[in-house]
């Protein structure tokens, strides 16, 4: 049964239940981290501003501005663990604190006219990153309302005083600025005004996008190892019959001796002898059945543990020939390789579950929108084994051709095997869960449509032949581009 057809619930059960209910990704432990180094930088800066440089600040109101934020970190470090995962209503309400208290110490340095005021953008980046977007737009709101009061309310930006020397290097008095104030012009706050409305806005959904994509690939290959997990168990079964043959037959051999011994102190018409007769019988039953279950366990692993091509190919397309479209298979080597070559020899490759459930998501893929028949090449030459499967439906659209292979990408809004039967929603995971697990054997995916004027699509998997044939020897780093 495919990803798609057993629906979202297993890729939900594999999530955690905070990224299941919306909420953030925050623990207090960063909150509060970031919230200290702001601390200490404002401080540094309000210090070296007023001391330093010689410039006329509100220096008690900023430490009193600053040292709230300081409180209220000293005050959650008591009341709760750092490793207290936030809500995201918690995280909002402390983000915005955080754009509440920086814009607090704008007003009393200058406003927009103040360097350090594109930092109203860092709060909504992590909210960004982290929340819900609902949250993130509701952050981003609140630092832009608060830049545009700041353009008109503020204290005046800090200057040094008329002729004060600033700094002496090499005992040369060095003035950095004369003017007991300074006029910046308006059109010049408007212009900080927009570069950091604009920085918001875009970092901030730049970030969550970003974010958005990560969450989405970490849950596609949460999927991903799901199916693969699945696949290994089922082809783990025969050996753990042969196993459980071998674990059992000790105790059954020793309730066999066991029952022999108290036969022969039991005489024949005894109420008990007949049940030591009997458990006798079925322990020795036991042990034929598990004899058999462990040889046919043996006989099915060297059968099953290597796969030419062509029985690799028939048994992808095996569940698939009862419906309505039919599928050819041809397999054999390129043309042009000498039959009686060792190039021509069938590629023998191991039994891989990944491999199997790739190929059989493709095959299936290609019946859902085939219109008459499904074709499964199977190709090899000394360097390479290919397997192209082409249908002669509608192809791939072009708009998403390039995007096919990513999490949550389809082309189907509705598709079953049955065309006059509505179909299920496509969620975007089948063909992405099949080509990781194609390209973990070293496989490369191709994708294209049929040329005009046929229609159709065509996907085709290379392998190296070296690693087709050693599975062991495959380096997915040497496919990398």
């Amino acid at each position: 049964m495919s990803l798609i057809d057993s629906g979202q619930a297993n890729i939900e059960a594999a999530t955690p239940e905070w990224l299941r209910a919306g909420d953030s990704r925050l623990r207090l432990h960063t909150i509060v981290r970031l919230r200290w180094l702001a601390v200490i930088g404002q401080s540094v800066t309000i210090l070296a501003v007023h001391w330093g440089l010689g410039m006329t600040v509100p220096i008690g109101w900023c430490f009193a501005v600053i040292a709230l934020s300081a409180w209220l970190n000293v005050a959650l470090r008591i009341r709760f663990p750092e490793s207290q995962r936030l809500t995201a209503r918690s995280a909002f309400l402390m983000l915005g604190f955080d754009i509440l208290q920086l814009a607090a110490l704008l007003y009393l340095t200058g406003g927009l006219q103040n360097p350090f005021a594109f930092l109203l953008v860092a709060p909504v980046a992590v909210s960004a990153s982290a929340l819900p977007l609902r949250w993130t737009i509701a952050l981003g709101l609140l630092a832009i309302a608060a830049a545009s009061l700041l353009v008109a309310f503020h204290y005046p930006l800090p200057w040094c005083h008329q002729g004060q020397p600033v700094l002496e290097v090499f005992h040369h008095s060095v003035a950095w600025c004369y003017a007991q104030t300074i006029a910046i012009p308006r059109l010049y706050v408007l212009g900080v005004w927009t570069a950091v409305v604009l920085g918001i806005v875009f970092i901030g959904f730049y970030t969550w996008r970003t974010a958005q994509e990560n969450r989405r690939m970490a849950e596609a290959l949460a999927a991903t190892e799901m199916v693969l997990a699945r696949e290994q168990r089922l082809s783990a079964l025969d050996g753990m019959a042969a196993a459980a043959a071998h674990g059992l037959g000790t105790p059954l051999a020793t309730i066999a001796v066991a029952t022999k011994e108290l036969l022969r102190e039991t005489k024949e018409g005894e109420p008990i002898y007949d049940d030591l007769l009997l458990v006798r019988n079925q322990a020795e039953r036991c042990r034929d059945i598990l004899k058999e279950l462990s040889a046919r366990a043996e006989e099915l692993d060297t059968i099953l543990s290597r796969l030419p091509v062509s029985h690799l190919i028939d048994e992808v397309v095996e569940p698939y020939r009862p419906l309505a479209v039919p599928i050819a298979v041809t397999t054999g080597p390129k043309p042009g390789v000498p039959a009686k070559s060792d190039a021509a020899r069938e590629p023998v490759t191991d039994r891989n579950p990944g491999v199997l459930y790739g190929l059989g998501n493709i095959i299936e893929n290609a019946l859902d929108f085939a219109k008459d028949e499904v074709r499964v090449e199977a190709t090899w030459s000394r360097d390479e084994v290919r397997i192209v499967v082409t249908d002669d439906g509608d192809g791939f659209p072009p708009e998403v051709l390039e995007q096919l292979g990513e999490p949550f990408v389809t082309t189907r809004p509705a598709a079953t095997f049955d065309h006059d039967e509505p179909g299920h929603a496509g969620m975007g995971l089948g063909f992405f869960i099949a080509k990781t697990l194609l390209e973990r054997s070293c496989a490369r995916l191709e994708l294209a449509n049929r040329p005009e004027p046929e229609t159709g699509a065509v996907v085709t998997v290379i392998w190296p032949r070296k690693a087709f044939e050693t599975p062991q020897s495959c380096n997915r780093a040497d496919m990398a581009i």
